[in-house]
This record gives structure tokens, C-alpha cells and sequence, in this order.
């Protein structure tokens, strides 16, 4: 669940929130949404014409009706989600006047997502796979789970965040070794290959910085400065469509995720689907809410 605070009263300076400590604020407005990588890319896909499905946990308590009605009103399949007690995953979200946010999030610790193989089987029921960042997640348990992907000729799609992009390389290596298409941004990129961010040219083949990536797709957001995407296709830059207004920036990168996986999996063009990524991430910057 992500709830969402947004008031005059939240100072800050610069690019940071200023609170006191012991201080009290009062919100103007309030919003309670879905959020989640997997559910926000599973919900924009589902808006594009394709059937998606959610497999992961959701809490038992007080917010689980909230989230499986709008996963039902979004028309994604959620009959592979893990309802369990003793789970909780919530994200308390500050937004700026501008739309900037900063989140505060809460997930309870746990290394497993598939109690049994039988388990592991579901992911075959969909054509394509996106793993959303799991940082929590065991790299033993996800390097398994590549594995059978691929056995199984599965297409996969992969987000790895900044905690997995700080790892030893030889780590990353076992997270890419199985994957298709990498979809992360300009700094989560930066940390994978251990290089300043100012000193990465993304004009050239950046693959060659790390040699796990050659023969995969490789797509980088840079915000206001588009995306690029590397692979057998050559290079391809992606204008950034401005919005009318940005209203909350929560959920972008899924946005232009759910965008690109939807068109790539339709026409397998790759700058179509880049196209299509940087619209839909638009409508989530011009609206509260990830998805």
C-alpha cells in the first residue's frame, strides 16, 4: 500500500524535506493507493490490452481487501498471490508542490517467494515474465528461478534496484545470466558496472562496460532526458514527452516499464515499445498514484 501526504506544511530546502523531530504536520491531502513494481507493470500492461497476473505476497490485515479489489477492478489476475499473515509492505510517500516525493518504506524481512517447485511452475502460465526489483529476496532463490525461466523458454524481463546493483559483480552476473531485456535507470546502472554516473557516455554501447550484458536488451531511463536502448537493433534514443503538469513522479519508471514490455511483447519493436514506454509514463507523472 502507498499512502501519500501532500501539504504546505512539509518544508523543505533544496532537494530535502526539513522536519522537526518531535514535530507535527497536518496533510491537505491524502491519498491511499496500490503500489509495488509488480503490481504497478502487472496493472499498466493490463490496461494495454494484454492479460497479466501478480505473483508475490500480500499481507494479511487491514489493507488486503483494499488491494485485491483493485486488482480485480484493473483486471489483473491475482489467483498466484501469497496471502499470508506476518507480512506487511507499506510505503508512506511525501510530496513536494513539484511532485517530487520521498518515500518511506516498510517491508517485512523474508528470503522465500516459493515454499515448493509446484509453486515455481505458475510462472510458466504467462508467456513472458518481468521480475520487479526483490531485494529481500534470497539471490539463491531468484538465480533458481531464472534458471527454470529459461529451461522453459520463457521470455524474461528484469529490474534490478540500487541494493542488487551494488553487489559484487560476480552476484550480478548469476541475476543476468537467464534474463532477456535489463529495464533500469541511468544511476541503478551506474552502480552495476561501479563507474561515476557523470563519466558513463549512454550515447555509446554501454554493454561493453560489463560483459554479462552483451546479446541482451538493455534499456536506460534518464528522466527528463529520455532512454536509450542497446541491442541487436543498434543504438536507440527515446525523447522524454514532457507533461502538462507532473504531479507526483511515484511510479514513472514502472509506467515507461509497463509501456515498453506491453508494445515489445505485441510488435517486438523495440523503439515502438520505447515509445510507448515514455507516453505511459506521462499519464503516471500527471496524476497522484503509481499506476
Amino acid at each position: 500500500m502507498d499512502l501519500y501526504f501532500k501539504s504546505n506544511t512539509l518544508t523543505h530546502t533544496g532537494d530535502r524535506f526539513t522536519l522537526a523531530i518531535g514535530g507535527k504536520y497536518y496533510a491537505d491531502y491524502f491519498y491511499e493507493g496500490l503500489g509495488g513494481g509488480a503490481a504497478n507493470v502487472a496493472i499498466g500492461v493490463s490496461k494495454m490490452g494484454l492479460q497479466a497476473a501478480v505473483y508475490g505476497k500480500v499481507g494479511k490485515n487491514r489493507f488486503t481487501d483494499i488491494i485485491v479489489k483493485q486488482l480485480n477492478d484493473h483486471h489483473v489476475c491475482k489467483d498466484f498471490c501469497d496471502i499470508t499473515t506476518d507480512y506487511s509492505k507499506i510505503s508512506t510517500i511525501l510530496l513536494s508542490e513539484t511532485g517530487e516525493r520521498t518515500i518511506i518504506n516498510y517491508e517485512t524481512p523474508h528470503e522465500h517467494m516459493f515454499a515448493t517447485d509446484l509453486d515455481l511452475g505458475k510462472l510458466l502460465e504467462g508467456r513472458a515474465v518481468y521480475i520487479s526489483n526483490l531485494p529481500h529476496v534470497s539471490l539463491a532463490e531468484r538465480v533458481k528461478m531464472l534458471r527454470f525461466l529459461k529451461k522453459h523458454e520463457r521470455f524474461v524481463f528484469e529490474n534490478l534496484g540500487t541494493k542488487d546493483c551494488r553487489r559484487p559483480l560476480e552476484q550480478i552476473e548469476q541475476l543476468l545470466l537467464h534474463v532477456d531485456a535489463l529495464i533500469l535507470n541511468g544511476h541503478e546502472f551506474s552502480e552495476l558496472v561501479k563507474k561515476p554516473y557523470e563519466d558513463i557516455d549512454f550515447r555509446k554501447d554501454v554493454r561493453s562496460l560489463f560483459t554479462p550484458l552483451q546479446n541482451k536488451i538493455l534499456v536506460v531511463t534518464e528522466g527528463p532526458k529520455g532512454s536509450y536502448s542497446y541491442s541487436a537493433s543498434g543504438i536507440l534514443h527515446q525523447e522524454a514527452v514532457k507533461p502538462e503538469r507532473v504531479v507526483d513522479t511515484t511510479g514513472a519508471g514502472d509506467g515507461y516499464t509497463a509501456g515498453f514490455i506491453a508494445e515489445y511483447l505485441k510488435s517486438k519493436d523495440i523503439g515502438r515499445a520505447m515509445s510507448k514506454g515514455a507516453h505511459y509514463a506521462v499519464k503516471i507523472l500527471e496524476r497522484v498514484g503509481a499506476n
